[in-house]
C-alpha cells in the first residue's frame, strides 16, 4: 500500500541556495511542458435529468473550464447559503473533455465539494456533481434514508449520470468517454466501490449496527431486495474519502481493478472509522495511494465553511479539531486528487 502523508507543508531550509534567474527560466520552461495551463475559472450551469423506469428525476450541477475571470455566487438551495466561486453560463469551446463525477455522502447535494470541482475544472475537466435520489439533504426522506434503498440505487443514479451525459449532453459539453473518474465521500466513497467492482457484504458492515433501525433489521433479517450488479466500466480511476464500508475481507473487493486513491481521516464520523478505511486499503487487490489525514474528522472533507454556512448547520459539520485547518487541507487535498486524475486519466 502507497501511503502518503497528505498534510505536510515544508518550508524550505533556512541557507539553502536559491535558483539563478537563468536556471529558474529554464525550470519554468521544462515544467510547462508536463503541466497543462489552467483555465481561469469554472463554467457552472444547472441540469436536471428526468426521471424515467430506473429512477427519480435527478438535480445536477455542470462544472466546465471557462476563460472569464471568476465572481463569488451565493446558491441558496432552499436549505443553507453555498459560496461558490465561478461563471455562471460560461461558454464551453473545448471537446472531448476528462470527466469527474462527484458523489456526496448522507445528507449532502452537489454542492457538498464545490471547492473541488471548482478546482478540477479550472484545470480543464468537465465536472457533475449529483443530488442522489434518495439520501441528499434535498431528497431527503425519513424511511428511505434510513434504510437499504439509498445503497442500491446510488450506483443506478451515477450510471444513469454518464448515459444522459453521452446521448443529451447539457450545453453542448463533450465528455470523453474514455476519460471517466469518479470521486465519493462517505457513502459517496461506498458507491465508488461498487462501481468500481466490490460487492458488499451486507450481513456483515463495518460500522455498529442498531437493532431498531431499518437498515439493520434489514440486513439481520436478510431481507435485501433484487438489485443489479453495480460495476461500471466506463470508469476508470476513484478518488475515496473515508468510505462507508460494507466491505469486511478481501473477497468482498477481489474483483477491484482500478486505480484508487483513497483518504482516511483521523477521528472518523457518521459510521466511519480510520480502522475500516485502513482495512479496505490493505484488502484492496491493488495497493491503492493512501493518504491518512492527521488531526481530521470525518467531516474535514465537506468543503471550508463560510460564516453564513456555519450558523445554519450543526456543529459537527464545520468544527474541526484544534490546529486543524480545513482551508490550508483543501488546498494540498484538491491539488493531489487532479494530480491522480490527470495521472490515471491520461
Amino acid at each position: 500500500m502507497r501511503q502518503r502523508e497528505a498534510f505536510d507543508v515544508k518550508k524550505p531550509r533556512a541557507g539553502g541556495k536559491s535558483l539563478t534567474v537563468g536556471a529558474a527560466w529554464l525550470l519554468l520552461f521544462v515544467l510547462s511542458g508536463f503541466v497543462p495551463l489552467a483555465a481561469r475559472a469554472a463554467g457552472i450551469r444547472d441540469f436536471a435529468i428526468p426521471a424515467d423506469e430506473n429512477g427519480q428525476r435527478i438535480l445536477a450541477e455542470l462544472w466546465t473550464p471557462c476563460a472569464a475571470p471568476a465572481s463569488e455566487i451565493v446558491v441558496n438551495n432552499d436549505t443553507w447559503p453555498v459560496a461558490i466561486r465561478g461563471v455562471k453560463d460560461c461558454a464551453i469551446p473545448q471537446k472531448n473533455l476528462p470527466f469527474v463525477i462527484i458523489s456526496h455522502g448522507l445528507f449532502g447535494d452537489r454542492f457538498s465539494h464545490h471547492d473541488t470541482a471548482e478546482f478540477l475544472a479550472d484545470a480543464g475537466f468537465a465536472v457533475v456533481s449529483l443530488n442522489h435520489t434518495q439520501d441528499s439533504v434535498l431528497s431527503y426522506n425519513a424511511k428511505s434514508a434510513s434504510d437499504i434503498s439509498p445503497f442500491l440505487v446510488r450506483p443506478i443514479d451515477i450510471k444513469r449520470v454518464i448515459d444522459w451525459l453521452t446521448v443529451h449532453p447539457p450545453a453542448g459539453v463533450e465528455i470523453d468517454q474514455n476519460r471517466i473518474g469518479l470521486f465519493g465521500f462517505s457513502r459517496g466513497g461506498y458507491t465508488g466501490l461498487v462501481l468500481s467492482g466490490a460487492v458488499p457484504d451486507f450481513h456483515h458492515p463495518g460500522f455498529p449496527c442498531l437493532e431498531k433501525t431499518p437498515l439493520c433489521r434489514e440486513m439481520s433479517d436478510n431481507n435485501i431486495p433484487a438489485h443489479p450488479a453495480g460495476y461500471e466500466p466506463r470508469i476508470k480511476a476513484y478518488v475515496l474519502a473515508d468510505p462507508l464500508s460494507f466491505f469486511s475481507d478481501k473477497r468482498t473487493l477481489g474483483a477491484v481493478k482500478a486505480p484508487i486513491q483513497l483518504w482516511s481521516s483521523a477521528l472518523g464520523g457518521m459510521g466511519v472509522t480510520p480502522e475500516n478505511v485502513a482495512a479496505i486499503a490493505q484488502n484492496l487487490p491493488v495497493n491503492p495511494e493512501f493518504h491518512p489525514v492527521a488531526n481530521s474528522t470525518h467531516m474535514s472533507f465537506i468543503f471550508p465553511c463560510t460564516r453564513d454556512f456555519a450558523k445554519t448547520n450543526p456543529p459537527l459539520v464545520c468544527t474541526d479539531p484544534p490546529g486543524f485547518d480545513r482551508t490550508e487541507f483543501h488546498k494540498n487535498f484538491n491539488a493531489e486528487v487532479l494530480k491522480f486524475f490527470q495521472q490515471n486519466l491520461p
